[in-house]
């Protein structure tokens, strides 16, 4: 394959500096955590941060493998992010720093290091999908886009629709990097929610030699988890595989719930002279007991809300009238709470080289997910009377209490069923100076939501952990079949070997179909009067969304990059309650939506500066970083504006689906690695971001009063930092998170206080052990100050209210893992 002058270029200053050491020592002492790029499969070179720990394709093409340098394999240094050579800004998290920050770790919660990228949780590997918010340059979770190895996870929504969370699309310990475009992602992204950044994750392809891994990790609040893989190596004409298992367990901090499960991945890989073909395999089964989060500013001196379960006799009391639970308000315990989940997915990509300049890459995928939100609680609670009335009228308290199982209980969840599957494809042709990719997206997406009631018997009682039978009220059932069609043309111009220009296009139409099989009763819905509506079909279509980008290698070690980019964020096929069409009151209103409405759009502007240099300031040896600057206008922002104040009511509240206006947002990212010779390094993120609504709305007849104030649950500023050290086998790291102040209402009349947490981890490699290749001890200490806040905020329409989750304390942990 023949490389451009800029690609000889980019190579040549990667391979000079203290990165491609970093990374082939890393590649040599970690086998485990080798990446074997496609063949022939282009990718642009990464800039070094080279603080600690991230392994990262060296080469701006990889046609054939290759070994490090002998020169490279002598350093000790390691890399904990790498920046991309894009006109855009995109930077990566490796496997190792992942593991490192906490084995097992969610990979998204890895990204928390990274500039402009906001991660909150209250589970110290990030895994509860309930409390867990993400914020990027303005934009929420539900506004961004997610991929793993280029197929589609959907818009991560916590009632699962479209996709699945990372964490369950694969083992942890499998993931060989995370990346993030925190300003607008590749036009061939498969998303169609990613009105802001896209975040991409690749698991690790296998071992060329047979082998196995086996981890186990101890810690606070009785951890217990375990991962266990083999692989086979290569076993002839280019194949290999392997098979991996995980298990975690873990108490919740604070109440009784154990959250975990199980997960299997198997990965095959065949690859020769113009092919790679690669098959996954991914089934977990996951079970996350949740505690609610505190209503504020209600909540008085509450920290946490932990559920009663498994203490029944307890929570009989509790409901039973008491001073207690009359005097909690929003704020009472449930008996239990849980989010299940089991999902199946599976892909198999071909990437083919007809020629030097002409490639192909196709990818088949499949998923099926079957969930359910579980909360068992009491019967007079948040409007509970009034619903169950509509189905059992003229009832007595006592009487509803006989029908549910003579407890004072009802369980409610909501049913989840998803089955998707599409097909992605691209041609990259190499003509002259340009680089011209064309590729198409389209997905088939079946999916149910379904609200149902089931009596909770005291002598027969159920836990977090059972699936319900026999449901005593079928409330509503929503179908939803959507059909994806995306397609993308861009051309990367090489005008010199310092200066680019690239420009394309993205075509997106979704067509949502939601059908209403079963309808909600008359006044089983708050308020009383609203109804769910028997819905149709809407599309969401924007056939050009323009992209437009620039990069200049100024220096040998500076470079300059520019980004323009358009996109928008279709529909969610979700129903009652929610900020979708579907959602709405009336099927009038439905109508008027489907004639008049629009779907949410953005344009991002982006621009920057990155260096890397060797520098001899006495103990400092290399600097490196970058520096942008981003604006973003965010058009037909949709709120779902409640028709009753019900915070954590469980009944929910009908909506109206209302245009607010738009959204204006101007920030900067900040970003270096300072390289003290060998054994020493630190990385700092500093980033500024302000984002205001620009208009007011209407909630009825009264105005809100939003223009000017900024946006809810976003920062202002935020400074994230990584000190390291590495002596031969010996490692350690300090890290700090530091989130400024969240208004948490439109209005900005509440807020959340700014907080710091800090973490430490450290690790020794034991080699000389017969039969085992390294034995790995790593420790660590997560929330080390045992700071107390608020993690996620779940923001509000101007009530006066909010929710809040805590962070979690201080826990310990310890890794043992050996690498046959």
């Amino acid at each position: 394959m023949r490389f451009s002058p800029s690609s000889r270029r980019a190579a040549l200053w990667l391979f000079c500096s203290p990165l491609a050491v970093s990374v082939a020592h890393a590649a040599t002492q970690s086998p485990h955590h080798t990446v074997r790029k496609p063949h022939g499969h282009a990718a642009t070179a990464p800039v070094a941060q080279p603080v600690a720990a991230t392994p990262v394709a060296p080469a701006a093409v990889t046609p054939k493998r290759r070994s490090a340098p002998k020169a490279a394999q002598a350093s000790g240094s390691e890399q904990i992010i790498a920046t991309g050579r894009h006109s855009r800004s995109e930077q990566t998290v490796g496997h190792l720093q992942m593991q490192r920050t906490l084995p097992g770790i969610n990979p998204i919660k890895s990204l928390q290091i990274l500039p402009g990228v906001v991660f909150n949780n209250s589970d110290p590997w990030g895994n509860n999908e309930q409390n867990s918010s993400l914020v990027i340059h303005g934009f929420n979770q539900n506004q961004l886009g997610y991929t793993l190895d280029e197929i589609p996870l959907g818009d991560q929504a916590y009632g699962n629709y479209n996709g699945l969370s990372p964490q369950r699309a694969a083992i942890s310990e499998n993931f060989a990097s995370a990346s993030v475009a925190t300003g607008a992602g590749a036009l061939g992204t498969a998303s169609t929610s990613n009105l802001g950044g896209t975040l991409q994750f690749t698991t690790q392809d296998p071992l060329h030699r047979a082998g196995g891994q086996l981890s186990q990790t101890f810690g606070s609040f009785s951890t217990f988890r375990t991962f266990a893989r083999i692989d086979t190596g290569d076993f002839g004409h280019g194949n290999s595989a392997y098979v991996s298992w995980g298990r975690q367990d873990a108490r919740a901090w604070d109440f009784a719930g154990h959250q975990g499960g199980n997960q299997v991945n198997a990965k095959f890989v065949h690859e020769d002279s113009k092919n790679k073909v690669s098959v996954f395999f991914d089934w977990a089964e996951k079970v996350e007991p949740n505690e609610d989060g505190i209503v504020m500013p209600n909540g008085g001196s509450l920290y946490v809300r932990p559920f009663m379960y498994p203490n029944l006799n307890e929570a009989i009391k509790y409901y039973q009238n008491s001073p207690e639970y009359k005097n909690a308000g929003l704020n009472y315990r449930n008996y239990y709470s849980a989010a299940q989940r089991q999902d199946y997915l599976m892909y198999a990509k071909w990437h083919h080289d007809f020629s030097a300049n002409l490639t192909w890459d196709t990818n088949i995928y499949y998923h099926h997910d079957m969930g359910e939100g579980v909360v068992a609680g009491p019967i007079t609670a948040a409007g509970l009377p009034t619903l169950f009335s509509a189905y059992f009228p003229n009832q007595s308290a006592s009487q509803l209490s006989d029908v549910f199982g003579g407890s004072g209980m009802a369980t409610r969840t909501t049913e989840y069923w998803d089955n998707r599957g599409g097909i992605m494809t691209s041609l990259k042709y190499h003509l002259g100076k340009h680089h011209i990719e064309v590729g198409g997206w389209y997905e088939r997406n079946n999916n149910t939501q379904a609200r149902r009631w089931y009596p909770f018997d005291a002598s027969n009682p159920t836990t977090p952990y059972d699936r319900q039978q026999d449901a005593l009220i079928k409330q509503y059932t929503n179908y939803f079949y959507t059909n994806t069609f995306t397609t993308h043309l861009q051309d990367n111009w090489q005008i010199s070997k310092n200066f680019s220009l690239n420009a394309g296009f993205k075509s997106e139409l979704v067509y949502t179909n939601g059908t209403l099989p079963v309808a909600g009763l008359p006044g089983s819905l708050s308020p009383a009067t609203a109804i769910t509506v028997p819905g149709g079909t809407i599309a969401a279509v924007r056939p050009f969304l323009p992209s437009f980008g620039a990069l200049w290698n100024i220096t040998d070690h500076e470079q300059w990059f520019a980004n323009i980019q358009e996109n928008m964020r279709s529909f969610q096929a979700a129903g009652y309650g929610n900020a979708t069409p579907w959602g709405v009151t009336s099927q009038q209103a439905f109508e008027d939506f489907k004639r008049h409405g629009k779907p949410e759009t953005s344009w991002t502007y982006e621009t920057g500066l990155r260096t890397n240099r060797h520098v001899n300031a006495g103990p400092l040896t290399n600097i490196s970083g970058q520096l942008e600057y981003y604006h973003v206008h965010f058009s037909n922002r949709l709120l779902a504006v409640a028709s009753t104040q019900t915070l954590s009511s469980i009944v929910g509240s009908a909506t109206t689906l209302t245009n607010v206006g738009s959204v204006s947002t101007d920030g900067m990212d900040f970003s270096f690695t300072a390289q003290f010779g060998e054994h020493f390094s630190f990385y700092n993120a500093l980033s500024y971001n302000k984002s205001v609504y620009n208009d007011d709305y209407m909630n009825g007849n009264t105005r809100v009063p939003t223009a000017n104030k900024n946006v809810a649950g976003v920062p202002n500023w935020t400074e994230k930092f990584v000190a390291s050290t590495r002596w031969g086998d010996f490692n350690a790291q300090f890290v700090g998170d530091v989130v400024g102040k969240r208004y948490t209402t439109f209005t900005n009349d509440l807020h959340a206080n700014a907080y710091a947490l800090f973490s430490l981890n450290a690790g020794y490699d034991i080699r000389g052990i017969p039969h085992v290749r390294s034995l790995r001890v790593q420790g660590n200490i997560t929330n080390l100050t045992n700071e107390k806040g608020w993690s996620t905020v779940n923001t509000n329409n101007a009530s006066g209210q909010y929710t809040a989750f805590p962070i979690a304390p201080r826990m310990y942990f310890l890794t043992l893992s050996a690498t046959f």
